[in-house]
């Protein structure tokens, strides 16, 4: 007697089979372990971006050899999957699938019997446990603890290595240091591109350490290339800039006037004229220029007003005192103004 297939099985081939002949990436994730509350979620975030498509491995190998493909590479994607997912995105390439399904990894307290997927470090030093029969618990797991300074401390860093078994004892206490082994989440396994089968562990770029290099590369590649005066429409307006603020610096220092110098030279020569001013008499100087040299020493005498409020009390009262001191008595000169 030959055996009926199931209806529903039929028609998930079929399903499949329509999947995998579309274009775009295609990859397996493994959602064991997943509670069914958060797959739901997971699913409903990423409806959007990609389809998922729960399966046996028996029932995806008949839709994938129907579609045509090469059987070894759905073979390397269910590799490490033990409750494995098809992926389906016509908009994103294998490595944008890898960072959207990373999204979704937590981590969530051990059970017993499950194992450390990776090697799990306690460090040494105190907890935010006060003294009690907590100490004797952690003990009892293999964490050396002691009460120090009224919190318990672990005494020394110890390694739980990957793959060692866990019990549940350990696994409560983990849990109530915030250690939360067990990865949940959308983990891919690999993806298939273009004929091409991208690992996961190829698709675990670091996105914001290659943006630096890029950044910092192309920052380089610019100074290098004003440093050398290489012409192109990216270094055209920088090496522009640098030449005219150069040709100015060039002109002001030998005193060619135009457009562009006049008024900076004679800013200059103001200046100069009121330094010199400074060290005359004051009968010497007509009324124009003892003026400007009052101006100059108000905006000096306001600006050592600012900074004296931030002196302390004590110091603004004896300037105070100095101050009224000095305009009772007589303009003796241009070096009275300047102090």
């Amino acid at each position: 007697m030959i055996p009926k297939v199931a209806g529903w099985k039929k028609n998930r081939v079929s399903e499949l089979t329509d999947i995998f002949t579309k274009n775009g990436s295609f990859g397996v994730i493994d959602v064991a372990g997943v509670p069914a509350s958060n797959m739901i979620s997971m699913r409903t975030d990423l409806r959007d971006r990609m389809t998922i498509t729960m399966s046996k491995k028996s029932l995806m190998r008949l839709a994938w050899s129907e579609a045509g493909k090469p059987a070894e590479e759905l073979e390397k994607l269910l590799e490490g999957a033990d409750q494995p997912c098809v992926v389906h995105s016509d908009s994103m390439n294998a490595f944008e699938i890898f960072n959207e399904l990373a999204k979704t990894r937590q981590g969530r307290a051990a059970k017993a019997g499950e194992k450390f997927p990776e090697d799990v470090i306690i460090p040494a030093g105190p907890t935010e446990f006060g003294p009690g029969p907590i100490v004797g618990e952690f003990n009892a797991v293999g964490i050396p603890a002691k009460i120090d300074k009224g919190k318990v401390a672990i005494q020394r860093e110890i390694t739980f290595d990957k793959g060692q078994e866990i019990s549940a004892d350990l696994g409560i206490m983990l849990a109530k240091l915030g250690i939360n082994p067990i990865e949940i989440g959308l983990i891919l396994t690999g993806v298939v591109e273009d004929g091409y089968v991208f690992e996961a562990s190829e698709l675990d770029l670091d996105i914001d350490g290659l943006t630096s290099n890029i950044i910092l590369g192309v920052s380089s590649t610019f100074n290098l290339a004003c440093n050398i005066s290489w012409f192109s429409p990216t270094t055209m307006p920088t090496l522009i800039s640098k030449a005219s603020g150069e040709s100015l610096s060039v002109a002001m220092e030998a005193g060619i006037i135009n457009e562009k110098t006049a008024s900076l030279l004679l800013s200059r020569v103001n200046t100069r004229a009121l330094a010199l001013a400074s060290q005359l008499d004051s009968s010497a100087l007509d009324q124009e220029i003892v003026a400007s040299l009052g101006a100059a020493t108000e905006s000096a005498s306001a600006q050592t007003s600012v900074e004296a409020e931030s002196k302390e009390e004590s110091e603004e009262e004896s300037e105070e005192e100095d101050t009224e001191e000095e305009e009772s008595g007589e303009f003796g000169g241009l070096g009275d103004l300047f102090g």
